[in-house]
């Protein structure tokens, strides 16, 4: 079977008239590498263009029906040979130069060290779809080694694109802004980490996966042409409202810190850990982007480091908010020249500085008041009163103190009660001091008394921002367990329950207890 990734198909996979090898070449079909306006279109200096490395005996893992019907394609029929060979990367070696699949470069902070040239080590970019309405870059990560891999093999493993998968779904359904996964594919090749492993790829999906490291990379090369020509792209692509402002560049300083603050604030509320905040992991469209060493909280630990390569716990859980400030201050300094034309010469520099702080501490003003909201509605409170912060925080403390379930916590605060204790017990079981949570517990009931919905109501408003289900790690690693045994019914199964965070299902009651014993021994790390 031969595909064409540059043509244009009308209505991307034609959907249901299509069936088998046809629904998949209209797929690939649809992929464009060459449209104006594109990334690819940047030039060489952006990017690479090189095949992928070719896997042997590739199967798939596990297929997103929603991410599919997004790019026009019907799920079903994934599991035909030439949709795995594709998006594992195996059909690339015989394209045109001109529409190969292509490696971006890019530079960054990491650990907040000075990196150097970086890039896409182990992903290549097909090009993009557009499908009712919305244009979507497809990249393969874990396809092999590109111009920028320095000593890594460019692979992935199964281990760590099973969780980016089952993640980056579970996020969207969340409600929270992230890369898609289209789908994960698997291979016997073995893959050396700590320990021999085997390879994966999983398809990411994203309208864009720029980060903050491309924009460091050309300013630190000194290289403004090239500079001015990716915030072009981004801006003229993704906030054509900054060509309004006075100065375009400025307002896209601006926007990416509000989506970077709102970002910041989701993850805090659902106690998610990203593991490592490095500049060049940071998404320019306010995204969560490189799922690697993450983590949801389990006993709640406000210095909880999910990463154990972070010896210093630099991308601890309390220390998010203040990462993703520091990481726009990167991004800031790689915009200042472009900043201030407008200016005279005499005051440029004195009003460039003035203007970007100004900018920036835009995230403290969007922040704060984006996590009070989550907060409140976690909490049920419809209505603003003085003194809700200070409930929340005591809240926090004492599920810090205690260890207590994140997820589990929150998700039971509903079945309390404003005028007795009578539905106290799920929640305050979650703590061993059970005197310090009464004394907690009888405030937010006061408080629950200035609330005019009733406790009915208040619940069904709870349970639907306070998740019952998240990717637990024991969860992750049963299905990882079972997919390496050639068993993927797992991976679909917890990928079914991930789809709907907020409901009960209540077949699915065994995802929702204590994680198991043997779960604290678990740790991931930037090996994948």
């Amino acid at each position: 079977m031969s595909f064409s990734p540059s043509g244009t198909v009308a209505g991307a996979a034609a959907e249901a008239e299509l069936a088998g090898p046809d629904a998949v070449n209209a797929l690939v079909g649809s992929i464009e590498t060459d449209r104006r306006d594109s990334f690819v279109a940047l030039g060489s200096a952006f990017l690479t263009r090189l095949p992928a490395s070719p896997l042997p005996a590739p199967y798939l893992v596990g297929i997103s029906a929603d991410t599919a019907a997004q790019l026009g394609f019907d799920a079903s029929h994934a599991h035909d040979p030439a949709f795995i060979e594709y998006f594992t990367g195996n059909t690339t070696r015989d394209l045109p130069p001109d529409e190969l699949p292509y490696a971006s470069v890019y530079s960054g902070h990491q650990f907040g060290v000075w990196a150097g040239q970086l890039g896409d080590g182990r992903a290549i970019g097909l090009g993009e779809i557009e499908h009712g309405g919305k244009r979507l870059e497809l990249q393969l990560k874990g396809a092999g080694r590109t111009p920028y891999s320095r000593m890594g093999d460019g692979r992935a493993v199964l281990r760590s694109s099973i969780r980016e998968y089952l993640c980056s779904e579970a996020m969207h359904h969340l409600g929270i802004p992230t890369t898609r996964a289209l789908c994960v594919t698997g291979s016997d090749q073995p893959v050396r980490r700590e320990i021999m492993e085997t390879a994966a790829v999983v398809t990411r999906v994203a309208p864009s996966f720029v980060r903050f490291g491309h924009f460091e990379h050309f300013y630190t090369n000194d290289r403004p042409h090239e500079l001015r020509k990716l915030a072009d792209h981004v801006i003229d692509r993704f906030y054509p409202q900054c060509r309004e402002a006075d100065d375009p560049y400025l307002a896209l300083l601006n926007e990416v810190t509000l989506r970077t603050a709102d970002l910041m604030a989701d993850w805090q509320a659902v106690g998610f850990c990203h593991g490592v905040m490095n500049t060049d992991n940071m998404s320019i469209l306010g995204l969560t982007i490189d799922y690697g060493p993450f983590g949801f909280i389990d006993g709640f630990n406000a210095g909880h480091i999910c990463n154990h390569s972070d010896s210093q716990g630099r991308y601890a859980y309390k220390m998010q908010p203040q990462i993703g400030y520091w990481n726009l201050f990167c991004l800031a300094q790689a915009l200042v020249p472009l900043f201030g034309p407008h200016y005279d010469e005499a005051v440029r520099n004195e009003k460039i500085i003035e203007d970007a702080q100004r900018v920036l501490e835009g995230f403290r003003d969007r922040f704060a008041p984006a996590l009070e909201r989550r907060m409140r509605a976690k909490l049920g409170l419809a209505e603003i009163r003085d003194g809700d912060d200070k409930l929340a925080n005591q809240l926090f403390e004492a599920m810090n103190a205690n260890r207590a379930d994140f997820t589990l916590t929150f998700r039971n605060l509903a079945k309390m009660h404003k005028a007795d204790a009578s539905g106290d017990a799920p929640v305050r079981d979650l703590f061993l001091d059970r005197a310090a949570f009464d004394v907690w517990a009888n405030a937010y009931r006061l408080r629950l008394s200035e609330e005019t919905r009733s406790d009915e109501d208040r619940a069904i408003a709870m349970n639907a921002v306070n998740p019952k289900f998240v990717l637990r790690n024991h969860l992750a690693e049963n299905a990882i367990r079972l997919a390496k045994e050639k068993d993927f019914s797992e991976v679909e199964r917890l990928a079914r329950v991930l789809r709907h965070p907020f409901s009960e299902q209540p077949e699915f009651e065994s995802y929702v207890g204590l994680p198991p014993d043997w779960a604290n021994g678990l740790e991931v790390s930037c090996s994948s």
